[in-house]
């Protein structure tokens, strides 16, 4: 037996042996995958339903939050009413959805229902709810066990809470009951399988609704014979087929809600779980027995095949590899090293055995010099450690290829050399190429990757790849680092005026000045457009980012002269985040950065702030203004009231003023100091200036229309109506609209407007007067108008604010000082009004001091329409004022 063995060619045997191996290879790959297949499975589906429990759990906790709400709402209408609600004419008015699965009771202590969404009144004292908080055993929100409603038929769930008297003795119940399904439907997944489910229940147990299969199920019959238990507040567990009614083993996975004192879970089938792994394996195991069919028809062609070769000859025992490794004209240097070792087999040097003229180049000697030295000749010290450490890991492994820098030639250009090396027997086989171009071309590429093209200064990609590793420095070293972001105050302003090239040079400029003000290791960068952040790494406390920053805010302060000879002041305001108090990475970092430079430009530009958590919420806060003011002129929710002014003495309307108010849906109505100045930041005070505009002429064409006896309206037009819109064009349009004459309008400006130097606001305002509007300076006083600006205006009214008006009572002072206001009107045949009048004595002595008109609460505040047009019919205010004065 063993001479017939012997007598087998070795090539047979090995294609025997080798097919067997492979059979078995290929068989024990395919044990373990299908082993693989159902441990990923079982994990993916334990994920799956975590996943699954808890975004059920918030959708629940969401919806049922929304339930709480209302009863939240109702119980401090109901008790700080006294009863004054009515839920059948909320519920007419569309505040309570009209779906079928929803109702809202109040009932009184005696079980009764007082109010409601039902069509039929019902009495619930025999009620679970009613009962628990009758007996004061719920303090709050009570979820009620489910029950058959007596006027739907349907099984219900209540969600209720106890009413107060004001000495705290029960008053009842608000509730809102929904159908037990409705629970479940919170949750709106079409992947369910026919056996997995979601389903609610209560902290005792109670089971309260299902969905199985994606179908909405209130019967727990189908699901749990007895209700679950889970001890811990969320969990996984395989349940067996006995804990189920219906027989199937399922992956269970709970939730216990965050607030309310209910469970969701989610069980997914286990036969599902595994089914898609079954079906790979079963493929799996068929493609197995094709390649074991394949396998052994090859082994048996390969046996027969060595057989008939093993007749014919024989093969050499050793076949040598002759290498042609390298010649002179080559552009690759070519080396033959061999490796020398000692009496133990240990590598101990090596000695270049051939090589050719341009690979010796690399090494500084001649082919001649070269051939037959060792590399302890070659090198010394570190050098020769390092070299001898690459060589022996190319003779362990077979093969390596590196890039270094071999030295640098006489130019201070390095030289790149990429090194391969590859064994043959006891020596290595290297070759080595001139790659400094390729290397010095990658450079470059990346330096302009990372280098903004207009500054020069760092670019965002630049401090995103190297931010990490900056903030892991300092976290290792436990030291602080600052990032500063800014950007140029209104920078638009030269982009818009001289052009984007202009705005470019001063781009530049901005980058030398912010270079030097900065110390040497700390990394300006430019992120876009005017914005700029400063990445200071090498701080010790606050008060060293602080004066770096002072630093950079004065040398940006300094006026700019740019190319073509203009001269410009901007302004930087800095947000500062600090690391690690403020973020533990990049991204966190700038956006904390951003939210305090926002809160210096919302408090005074060309300034710094430090990131404050209370910085985010407000800027939340105001976010959320600015959506919601954004709405309102869209959806054009201001409406208009209108403050009269009176002749001084003798009581006669003499005009009206419009101030507008924001009839906020949920808040009511905002006065304008909430609003107004966010308006102005955000650019949408023009159109809400069109929007008054069209609202006043409308109303005088509608009192016109109704016979009233009119006056005219002054219109308030901020500084920025001015500076960026057409509003003698916006005027004139509204008038031609509506059918109104200009005498019936009035344009109230600011001292700002005054102010203005350059020709477009001048022309504007004697547009205004060439279209027959009177003229008004509004709040004289507050701002820095003077006696010449008012000469050189063509203004018709002076309103003198009520803060001139309030100094009347304190003393002579007051009193002279606005003498002086009324003679220098009147010199100018400007009329004089006074606001903010509050009292009898002020109103007297106003008329002591020839002041024409007057406006304030005293004589009115500020009146819807409908009001307004009860002062036109009456067309004078006093003389009852004129009797209390």
């Amino acid at each position: 037996m063993i001479a017939a063995i012997r007598r087998i060619p070795p090539l047979a045997l090995i294609v025997f042996i080798s097919c067997s191996l492979l059979i078995g290879l290929v068989w024990s790959i395919e044990a373990a995958r299908s082993t693989n297949r159902h441990a990923l499975a079982n994990a993916a589906a334990q994920r799956q339903a975590q996943a699954l429990s808890r975004a059920y759990a918030e959708q629940l906790r969401r919806g049922i939050g929304e339930l709480d709400q209302i009863t939240l709402t109702l119980k401090y209408y109901w008790e700080h009413t006294r009863g004054s609600v009515s839920l059948e004419d909320q519920a007419e008015h569309g505040m309570y959805p009209k779906s079928d699965g929803l109702y809202v009771l109040i009932v009184d202590s005696k079980g009764d229902t007082v109010s409601g969404t039902l069509p039929a009144r019902v009495a619930v004292s025999d009620r679970e709810y009613f009962r628990v908080h009758q007996a004061g055993r719920a303090s709050g929100l009570y979820i009620s066990e489910p029950y058959i409603g007596r006027t739907t038929g349907k099984q219900v769930l209540a969600f209720s809470r106890a009413l107060r008297k004001p000495d705290g003795s029960f008053d009842g119940v608000v509730m809102v009951a929904v159908e037990a399904p409705y629970l479940a439907a919170f949750y709106d997944r079409s992947s369910l399988g026919e056996q997995d489910f979601i389903a609610v229940h209560r902290a005792d147990g109670e089971f309260l609704a299902a969905k199985v299969g994606g179908t909405l199920d209130g019967n727990n019959a189908r699901l749990f014979p007895a209700p679950p238990r889970f001890d811990q507040a969320s969990g996984l567990k395989a349940l067996d087929a006995s804990q189920f009614a219906d027989g199937a083993a399922r992956l269970v996975a709970w939730q216990r809600l965050s607030g309310y004192p209910l469970t969701a879970t989610v069980g997914l089938a286990a036969a599902d779980i595994q089914a898609g792994a079954d079906d790979a394996s079963d493929h799996a195991r068929q493609t197995a027995l094709g390649v074991t069919a394949l396998l052994a028809v090859a082994g048996f062609c390969g046996i027969v095949a060595s057989l008939r070769a093993a007749e014919r000859a024989r093969r050499e025992a050793r076949v040598k590899d002759t290498y042609r490794l390298a010649t002179d004209s080559a552009r690759e240097g070519f080396f033959m090293i061999r490796s020398i070792a000692d009496e133990h087999g240990e590598i101990v040097d090596f000695v270049v055995q051939d090589c050719n003229e341009r690979g010796a180049a690399f090494v500084g000697f001649g082919r001649d010099e070269l051939l037959g030295m060792r590399f302890r000749e070659l090198y010394r010290g570190a050098a020769l450690s390092k070299v001898m450490g690459i060589f022996r890991l190319a003779m362990d492994t077979g093969f390596h290829e590196d890039e270094f820098m071999a030295r640098r030639d006489r130019g201070g250009r390095p030289l790149w050399l990429q090194r391969k090396l590859v064994r043959s027997e006891d020596a290595l086989a290297m070759t080595v190429r001139d790659i400094s171009d390729a290397k010095a071309h990658a450079q470059a590429l990346a330096r302009l990757a990372c280098e903004d093209a207009l500054t020069t200064l760092h670019n965002r990609h630049w401090l995103m790849q190297t931010m990490p590793q900056s903030l892991e420095a300092a976290r290792a070293g436990g030291r602080q680092l600052a990032l500063l972001f800014f950007d140029l105050d209104d920078f638009k302003n030269v982009n818009n005026t001289l052009g984007h090239a202009a705005g470019d040079d001063l781009l530049r400029l901005t980058a030398l000045r912010l270079r030097a003000a900065l110390r040497p290791g700390d990394h300006a960068v430019r992120l876009g457009g005017d914005e700029f952040t400063v990445v200071l790494e090498q701080v010790d406390s606050v008060d060293d980012v602080a004066r770096i920053t002072e630093r950079v805010i004065a040398a940006l302060g300094e006026p700019f002269v740019l190319s073509d000879g203009s001269r410009h002041e901007v302004h930087a305001s800095i947000g500062i985040s600090m690391f690690p108090d403020d973020g533990n990475d990049a991204d966190t970092l700038l956006k904390h950065a951003d939210i305090a430079m926002y809160a210096v430009k919302a408090g005074g530009k060309g300034q710094y702030r430090f990131y404050q958590p209370a910085l985010s919420a407000s800027l939340v806060q105001r976010l959320a203004l600015e959506q919601a003011l954004r709405d309102a002129v869209d959806e054009d929710q201001f409406v208009l009231h209108y403050q009269p002014r009176v002749d001084a003495v003798t009581g006669e309307l003499r005009s009206m003023e419009a101030l507008v108010r924001w009839q906020h849906p949920l808040r009511g109505l905002v006065g304008p100091l909430e609003f107004i100045g966010v308006a102005e930041s955000m650019g949408l005070i023009e159109a809400l200036g069109c929007q008054v505009a069209d609202k006043v002429c409308r109303q005088l064409r509608a009192w016109q229309a109704d016979g009233l006896p009119l006056v005219p309206v002054s219109i308030n037009v901020s500084a920025r109506q001015f500076n960026h819109g057409d509003v003698p064009g916006m005027i004139a349009r509204c008038m031609s609209r509506h059918g109104v004459p200009a005498s019936l309008l009035e344009v109230e400006l600011t001292e700002s407007c005054m102010l203005a130097t350059d020709r477009p606001v001048a022309d504007e305002l004697t547009a205004l007067k060439a279209l027959g509007i009177k003229l008004l300076v509004d709040d004289f006083g507050t701002g820095y108008s003077s006696l010449s600006q008012l000469q050189q205006l063509d203004l018709d009214v002076l309103k003198v604010d009520r803060a001139f008006t309030a100094q009347l009572r304190n003393g002579r002072e007051g009193m002279a000082f606005f003498r002086a206001i009324v003679s220098m009107a009147h010199v100018l045949r400007m009329s004089v009004v006074a606001e903010g009048v509050e009292n009898a004595e002020e109103l007297a002595i106003l008329q002591d001091l020839g002041c024409d008109e007057v406006q304030g609460y005293y004589v009115s505040r500020p009146l819807p329409a409908a009001a307004a047009a009860r002062l036109l019919r009456a067309g004078s205010l006093f003389p009852a004022l004129l009797q209390s004065a």
